[in-house]
């Protein structure tokens, strides 16, 4: 067994092994009259729900494939919608098999199919995930400001009193820096070796932003693909009794704790629904009602993932067959 391989396995055992002991400890914590609570809760849904969420499920991950043209514009790649929207899909589906393995699989599909260099594309989704995470820290901030009262209450018990810990800012902000200046060393020493290329993918990927012609419309696919992501939870609360009188801001709440679960485990098992039951108890939601809202949710964006990416490795190769498909890159669609 090569050593990489073992870290791959390591990994994997370790954030599914994490995810499967949150699951214990949840369900540990349930009475035997809350679990019956939640099964009549998961019972009680609606299902009428079901098909407009599947529909929105979808858009999130097209809009997604569509931001990600954009940034592949100014490396002079075009590749079709359907076979990026294909590759998007297949790439989650693989992160639900192995931590990370999607940003692999969405430029390996996408190289095979559009006949486009897969290594140039690595720096633009390396920059994806860094504009990610810059939209959770922005979505956060929105929501810590507009419902400050519930998310400080929850952070005092989670974590402690934020006013006591004011000096773990400070050495966020330090290490952030270190990091920038500890790239650029590293950058400058070993710009030849695997390091060196993986930062000058990453300054690639950021470019391909900064150059970007369509900015606007960049900015607007991100606004659509996290408006698309608080819709599913809104429609969510609608489909059970226990949640439907649940605000919007409620949603955006849900959306910044559930999105930190589901980066924290194996395809967010576990965590995801930890931290929604958790947060949804700050809103007066009993536990049961809250577990039974996080399985729901977790489990209908991983069906949705699942069905979609099932779908999308059957019609793959079919769609393909098309002699117009077989240009390298150069489908206007």
């Amino acid at each position: 067994m090569t050593k990489k391989t073992f870290i791959t396995i390591l990994q994997y055992v370790t954030f599914l092994g994490l995810g499967i002991a949150i699951i214990f400890y949840m369900f540990g914590k349930l009475s035997e009259q809350e679990k019956e609570e939640m099964l009549v809760a998961i019972k009680s849904v609606r299902t009428a729900y079901l098909f407009p969420i599947l529909v929105i499920g979808f858009l999130s991950h097209w809009f997604r494939a569509l931001r990600w043209k954009l940034m592949l514009e100014p490396l002079h790649i075009r590749p079709s919608t359907t076979n990026t929207t294909f590759a998007v899909m297949i790439g989650y589906l693989a992160n639900l098999v192995l931590p990370r393995a999607g940003e692999v699989a969405k430029c390996t599909v996408l190289a095979r199919y559009e006949k486009v260099p897969a290594d140039k594309m690595i720096g633009t989704i390396v920059a994806e995930r860094i504009f990610d995470l810059i939209c959770l820290v922005t979505v956060t901030a929105f929501a810590f400001t507009m419902e400050a009262s519930v998310i400080g209450k929850f952070a005092e018990e989670k974590i402690g009193k934020i006013s006591e810990k004011t000096h773990i800012f400070i050495i966020l902000i330090i290490a952030f820096i270190l990091g920038i200046v500890s790239l650029g060393l590293i950058y400058r020493r070993y710009k030849e070796t695997r390091a060196g290329r993986f930062i000058r993918g990453l300054g690639a990927g950021l470019q391909s932003i900064i150059k970007m012609k369509k900015r606007w419309q960049f900015l607007g696919y991100t606004v659509l693909i996290w408006s698309m992501y608080l819709t599913l939870l809104i429609i969510g609360f609608r489909a059970m009794p226990a949640t439907e009188h649940l605000s919007i801001m409620t949603g955006l709440v849900v959306l910044v704790f559930g999105s930190v679960g589901m980066i924290t485990t194996q395809g967010g098992i576990g965590a995801y629904t930890y931290l929604v039951a958790e947060t949804l108890r700050f809103y007066n939601i009993e536990e049961a009602h809250g577990q039974a809202f996080g399985w729901l949710s977790w489990g209908v964006q991983t069906g949705i993932v699942l069905i979609l990416g099932v779908a999308t490795l059957i019609l793959l190769p079919i769609y393909n067959r098309k002699p117009k498909h077989a240009q390298a890159g150069l489908d206007k669609e």
